[in-house]
């Protein structure tokens, strides 16, 4: 079902329970809730099931997840009986990626992060998306500089057209971490160990006193570029010329 985009401005002034019923009711089962199960996700999650216990939820298992994350997508599966759809990496784009350059690449060149994200994350996510007509997340302007002007419902153009919906877009941290507590919503244990922001463990770390929430994530890299390719692109040169040669190689 199409909608006009004049019309989507419009809900950003209604709640996260409005936008998601909005949602549910007119793109189900062709949505998704994509999940990498941050305390963000969880919140999206929960309220999109008190609404529709059939909805459905994606996430990309990079091969380098911490076992926290593994063991909370079994207490989500457990707690609210959803039968979480998994996308894994290309197996020849990632051995040849590794062959190439090496386990841990991403600490290398900022270009070599952005391809590791883009076999481990953003190729994944494409798979995930194509029999979609629109993707929830749990992103929030708050949480960077990169995501200030995330709306709550908008096209990706990046992915075909299709909508996507962050039905918390204007919430704070501490509204967040308020209603996983009040809601008695599971959540990842690592963030009980310093971390506010979990993603593949190498490139995840607890943060220091005084630092931004997403300060753990690749902290080697500048904040104004510290996105793995999912919610925002910003392509080098040389990525480009990797990418390239990642795509031949495994042709």
């Amino acid at each position: 079902m199409s909608i006009a985009v004049d019309d989507l401005t419009r809900f950003d002034e209604q709640s996260a329970e409005e936008v998601l019923a909005w949602a549910l009711d007119t793109y189900h089962p062709r949505l998704a809730i994509s999940a990498a199960f941050l305390v963000e996700d969880m919140v999206v999650i929960d309220l999109a099931h008190k609404i529709d216990p059939g909805v459905r939820v994606f996430t990309l298992d990079t091969g380098r997840l911490p076992q926290e994350t593994y063991q909370l997508i079994d207490d989500v599966r457990s707690k609210y009986n959803i039968d979480i759809e998994v996308q894994f990496p290309d197996a020849s784009q990632t051995q040849a990626l590794v062959r190439k350059h090496g386990m841990n690449l991403f600490y290398k060149d900022q270009a070599l992060r952005l391809l590791c994200c883009q076999v481990r994350k953003v190729f994944p996510l494409e798979k995930a998306l194509s029999g979609l007509d629109a993707w929830v997340t749990g992103l929030r302007r708050d949480q960077n500089v990169t995501r200030t002007n995330v709306p709550k419902v908008g096209v990706d153009h990046a992915h075909g057209d299709i909508i996507k919906i962050n039905p918390i877009a204007d919430w704070s941290k501490d509204r967040v971490l308020a209603y996983i507590k009040d809601n008695k919503v599971p959540y990842n244990a690592l963030y009980d160990q310093g971390y506010t922001s979990i993603g593949c463990a190498p490139c995840t770390r607890p943060i220091q006193p005084g630092e931004e929430d997403r300060a753990g994530r690749w902290w080697w890299e500048d904040a104004a570029t510290k996105e793995c390719g999912l919610h925002h692109q910003s392509p080098s040169e040389r990525f480009q010329e990797e990418l390239a040669w990642l795509k031949d190689e495994t042709r």
